[in-house]
């Protein structure tokens, strides 16, 4: 049965089927080689002389092999023989072909597939009726009268007419096994010349790493977004119930200040999810991703915590500071607010001071948040966060730097960050360089 599914089962089937594609891809360039062997002998027939084939044969195959330098056959080819072949889609490489060393095998892939096409496919049509005649010659009288008049008197004998259909059935076996090899051989070979070259696999992995860095990206902004949100409302809901009989009136801003902040996070989640959907593009100042320095005023207003808030030149204005840098410094901000109300002493959020500079000199927008050391964290994520990792990151991919730790009695966070992404991408070369 194994036997039998090897020459005749679905695979093999289709494999068959892959080599008479093959053929016919052939026939263009076998006709014109046909057209060139018959010029040369003068106008002899072709058709009618085995050798002129074959010689027709021999100047199509290189025709084709320049075809296969195509970027585009490298694709079509394997479809094919991820459809019809059988190979795992894994061990054959996507896209056009672009380097000289995978066209190189695109050619050989594509010449190796018409030739063995091109012998299948016409073994395929004219072996079969021809096999069918000979199994068919013992019971037809007509039919020995006209196949064997001229043939040997051998083929005349009763051993011989009992022999025929045996011989027929062979010729048919033989040309499933013919068949069933080619496949197999071009099975076998298609990883090799269709597989990803050492470039190919170099661009999926570029690909795979920008995939994660956008993958982390939005991690990031769902971190800060969401996180800062929590904290905010969950010192808000606490102080309020504390107070809830003594003071109305702190109630009601704290309940404002909850409702402010769920509606500014609920829009940025909206923005981040629709990312995630590949439903929303950013604009053409990128805010699409989040906002940035000029929505920094709804932030401080209800964050939860006092923020004495300085400024020095004009960070919120679009021409000083590049769109992502103002969403990135955004995010900066707003996770060091997150960091405040997680550990500030007390009951009461602590005083936090913030320093956003314009450093024209430098051209670098500088990012100075202070609060005092408190005690244990007034309130806690379970499982923890990443924020003083993510604003590193954040710094860093900019080509800028970031650092935090206790100064002088006080937690102080500090970020430089390039003005424009010119800059920062200039600055992250110099980066690249002394290392």
């Amino acid at each position: 049965m194994k036997q039998l599914a090897a020459l005749f089962g679905r695979r093999a089937r289709l494999r068959w089927l892959h080599l008479i594609i093959g053929g016919a891809l052939l026939m263009p360039y076998f006709l014109v080689g046909t057209v060139l062997v018959g010029m040369a002998g003068g106008g002899e027939p072709v058709f009618s002389s085995v050798p002129a084939q074959l010689a027709a044969f021999a100047l199509a195959l290189p025709m084709a092999a320049v075809t296969g330098f195509f970027a585009l056959v490298r694709p079509l080819s394997v479809a094919a023989a991820r459809a019809l072949c059988g190979v795992p889609p894994a061990l054959l490489a996507d896209g056009p072909a672009r380097t000289r060393q995978a066209r190189v095998r695109t050619a050989g892939w594509y010449t190796l597939h018409l030739a063995l096409g091109g012998i299948i496919s016409g073994a395929t049509l004219a072996l079969p009726p021809f096999a069918v005649a000979v199994i068919a010659l013992p019971f037809f009288a007509g039919l020995r009268e006209t196949w064997l008049l001229d043939g040997p008197e051998a083929l005349r004998e009763p051993w011989a007419l009992a022999l025929a259909p045996v011989a027929g059935l062979a010729m048919l076996v033989a040309l499933a096994l013919a068949a069933a090899v080619a496949g197999e051989v071009l099975a076998r070979r298609a990883p090799v010349l269709l597989g990803p070259t050492p470039e190919d696999r170099l661009a999926a992995a570029e690909r795979r790493a920008a995939d994660l860095a956008v993958r982390n990206r939005l991690a990031r902004e769902l971190h800060d977004s969401v996180g800062h949100a929590l904290s905010a409302v969950t010192l808000q809901a606490g102080a309020a119930r504390r107070v809830l009989d003594r003071d109305p009136e702190f109630v009601r801003e704290a309940l404002t200040a909850i409702e402010e902040t769920t509606r500014r996070t609920v829009g940025e989640l909206d923005s981040v999810l629709g990312l995630l959907r590949q439903d929303a593009e950013p604009d053409e100042e990128g805010t699409a991703y989040g906002p940035g320095l000029d929505a920094l005023g709804r932030l401080l207003a209800h964050c939860g915590v006092p923020v004495a808030y300085e400024r020095e030149g004009d960070p919120e204005d679009p021409g000083t500071v590049d769109p992502v840098v103002a969403r990135e410094a955004y995010r900066i901000v707003q996770e060091g607010l997150s960091n405040a109300l997680r550990h500030g002493g007390g009951d009461t959020a602590s005083p936090v001071r913030l320093l956003i500079a314009v450093r024209k000199r430098e051209r670098e927008l500088e990012i100075v948040m202070e609060n005092p050391l408190g005690g244990r964290p007034a309130v806690a994520r379970p499982g923890g966060g990443r924020g003083l990792r993510g604003i590193a990151e954040r710094a860093v991919l900019l080509g800028g730097r970031a650092e935090a730790g206790p100064y002088d009695g006080v937690w102080r966070l500090t970020a430089r960050l390039p003005l424009m992404m010119s800059e920062a991408t200039g600055s992250a070369d110099r980066t690249e360089g002394r290392g």
